[in-house]
């Protein structure tokens, strides 16, 4: 009992000292906290006062700027309020100086009017008193006088005229010669002659061996197709296409760069190639007229037209490119056309199209000029065109001034420096000579000339032909090229007679 009594009170002791302890504790943290919230608050004001006379600070720094900005600005309004007063001062004192100069001119016009018109009448009272005293007209005593001067120096009148007109006749020439001259300087194209033999660059040295073919079945039928020799030699990754014909080279070369692209050179793929080649060269023909008639500006042409234009691109008179020649000529007719007041549009397509019969001269009968008309009528092109183009070899008169502007043109393009080479054209005759007495025998399919004339070939028609056949053409083609031809050195005659047999297995 006693020690539950003693228990107790030492709890309630425990409870009460614990009591006191805490109490004391939380007093002490009361006043620690009271005492930071002092110091805060005492930091707080010491730092507004500060911010608060650092603002005034500034403030009273701006004002003072603001006023040493007005007075600068204030001074310089001022300096610009006395320049303006003296310009208005100057510019009123100009304007009346003005006004003073003008009442004197006035005054001065008035007095020279009185004076002209005081000496109108004084000239009129003198002729009518001379007309009285001479008892003759004014009209009249300028008609003796003049009768006189002519009776007295009709020598030195006759010298004058003369004079007169040989110093025209100069100046015309001088003129006409600056037109031609200015024509030519505004129009300078360069001329590049033509060539008989391209270029063809391989990939790699492993394709000749293919474009030959075994046993050469690949070369010759590629030249069989295009009629151009193919000359594989050393030089590395190149062949040769030899032909004076600029159109057939043009198709072996797009023929050999579908095969490439292909992979399979063989005789049947290259007769597909070689047909594609010539299906898109006259797309490309086509192209080729529509640009030539762009850059000169001429419209409205039938396509007919557009592709034999496009055809001249590749042909060459004298080693000159005939599309070439004919582009500058429309410019250089243009040109002097329009110095001289004739039809510009008519001279520049006369020039155009002055040779388009030489795109077929080699397939029918008959003069450049003479097929070009008939081409140019059948299409339907403008007369006056026609008679411009018809003259330029003087096989037809000079009808319009149109002709005289279009033969001048085909005269200055033609004498260029280095345009034509004559050689060259006559070579490529001689060969166009050769290929037409080949094909003028019956049976013949198709003849090229090879190795510059040296060599010919002729394709024969199988059915028509047989062996015998063709060693007894191959002489006869050799007797007429020896009677009908000059040549140096000596050509030969091959003719080929290849018979094929198809079938398909089903």
């Amino acid at each position: 009992m006693v020690t539950a009594l003693i228990a107790a009170v030492a709890l309630l002791l425990g409870i009460a000292g614990g009591y006191v302890i805490r109490q004391t504790v939380v007093g002490r943290q009361a006043n620690s906290v009271e005492q930071k919230i002092k110091n805060w608050m005492e930091e707080a004001e010491s730092r507004s006062k500060g911010i608060v006379l650092d603002a005034k600070e500034r403030a009273a720094k701006l004002l003072e700027e603001v006023k040493v900005e007005e007075k600068s600005r204030k001074v310089q309004l001022d300096k610009l309020e006395e320049r303006i007063l003296k310009k208005e001062e100057t510019l009123e004192k100009q304007h009346a100086d003005v006004a003073a100069q003008k009442m004197n001119l006035e005054e001065e016009a008035r007095r020279v009017a009185g004076v002209q018109a005081e000496t109108e009448a004084m000239k009129s009272k003198i002729l009518t008193e001379l007309e009285k005293v001479a008892n003759l007209s004014v009209e009249d005593a300028k008609k003796q006088v003049l009768q006189k001067v002519t009776e007295g120096h009709r020598g030195e009148l006759a010298v004058a005229l003369n004079k007169l007109e040989t110093e025209r006749r100069e100046e015309i020439e001088k003129k006409s010669m600056e037109i031609i001259t200015t024509a030519i300087q505004r129009y300078a194209r360069s001329h590049v002659a033509d060539v008989t033999t391209s270029s063809f660059q391989l990939p790699n040295e492993e394709i000749k061996g293919k474009i030959i073919g075994r046993e050469g079945r690949n070369i010759k039928t590629l030249e069989r197709l295009t009629g151009v020799e193919i000359v594989v030699d050393e030089t590395p990754d190149t062949i040769l296409l030899s032909s004076y014909d600029p159109l057939r080279r043009e198709t072996a070369r797009m023929a050999l760069e579908k095969l490439l692209k292909d992979g399979r050179i063989q005789p049947a793929k290259i007769e597909e190639k070689v047909t594609e080649a010539q299906s898109e060269l006259n797309r490309r023909m086509m192209e080729i007229g529509e640009n030539a008639a762009m850059e000169v500006g001429v419209v409205g042409l039938p396509k007919e037209i557009i592709q034999l234009l496009g055809r001249l691109y590749f042909r060459t008179s004298f080693g000159q490119n005939v599309l070439v020649h004919s582009i500058e000529m429309a410019h250089i007719s243009a040109m002097i056309a329009a110095e001289l007041g004739a039809n510009v549009e008519i001279a520049k397509k006369g020039a155009l199209l002055h040779d388009i019969g030489k795109a077929i001269d080699h397939e029918v009968q008959g003069t450049h000029v003479e097929l070009g008309r008939k081409i140019l009528q059948k299409y339907g092109i403008d007369e006056e065109v026609v008679k411009a183009m018809q003259s330029h070899h003087d096989e037809y008169p000079y009808s319009t001034p149109e002709s005289y502007i279009v033969t001048a043109a085909d005269i200055l393009s033609a004498a260029r420096p280095g345009a034509r080479r004559g050689t060259v054209e006559n070579y490529i005759k001689r060969l166009g000579d050769l290929e037409k007495i080949a094909t003028s025998f019956d049976g013949v399919k198709n003849a090229y000339a090879l190795s510059a004339g040296r060599e010919i070939r002729v394709f024969v028609i199988p059915e028509k032909i047989d062996d015998f056949g063709a060693l007894q053409m191959a002489r006869n083609i050799a007797n007429k090229i020896q009677t009908d031809m000059k040549y140096p050195g000596e050509i030969k005659v091959n003719v080929i007679r290849e018979m094929r047999a198809v079938e398909v297995a089903r």
